[in-house]
């Protein structure tokens, strides 16, 4: 039986065109891609928490390209057969979280599907980049990009894509 993990990053407060959120938008859809799949989840979240307003925030997240500490890391995924890697789209990418995530893990022999959530930028460089971080793996070419502002109503978008 093939089993998933969802690696995610996600940020509630203050977001780019939907305003301050108590659930961050990349959260919502990886708990659909949760619910239709059965997949095991793991949050990544910042060492150091962002600030809440958004232009704060992602002066932080330019600075952390790189060196973005982590408060937990994965050591070991042996365990999946397919990994969805989700992030909202920072500097024309995923969060500085998500590689420090990524680093170090084998990925030798898995399927890694890319989502992002946006406003504007579509899956920008994140499948390149994902693929660049998970050697060995097939990540797949057809990344699913949903709008933040409509991360609430895309569960079926999430269903047709999967």
């Amino acid at each position: 039986m093939s089993k998933s993990l969802i690696i995610y990053f996600s940020r509630a407060d203050e977001n780019y065109a939907v305003g301050y959120i108590d659930k961050g938008n990349t959260e919502i859809v990886a708990e659909f891609v949760q619910e239709l799949t059965g997949a095991d989840m793991f949050k990544v979240e910042p060492l150091v928490p962002y600030a809440k307003d958004y232009n704060t925030c992602i002066r932080e997240a330019k600075k952390r390209i790189g060196n973005a500490p982590i408060k937990e890391k994965l050591s070991d995924i042996s365990a999946y057969d397919t990994v969805f890697v989700m992030s909202p789209i920072y500097w024309g990418t995923y969060s500085p979280e998500v590689e420090t995530a990524l680093s170090g893990l084998d990925f030798t022999g898995k399927t890694v599907r890319v989502i992002s959530t946006h406003e504007g930028s579509g899956l920008a460089s994140m499948v390149s980049d994902v693929k660049r971080m998970c050697p060995g793996a097939n990540v797949l070419k057809n990344g699913l990009a949903i709008k933040g502002s409509q991360a609430k109503n895309s569960k079926a978008k999430v269903a047709e894509w999967l």
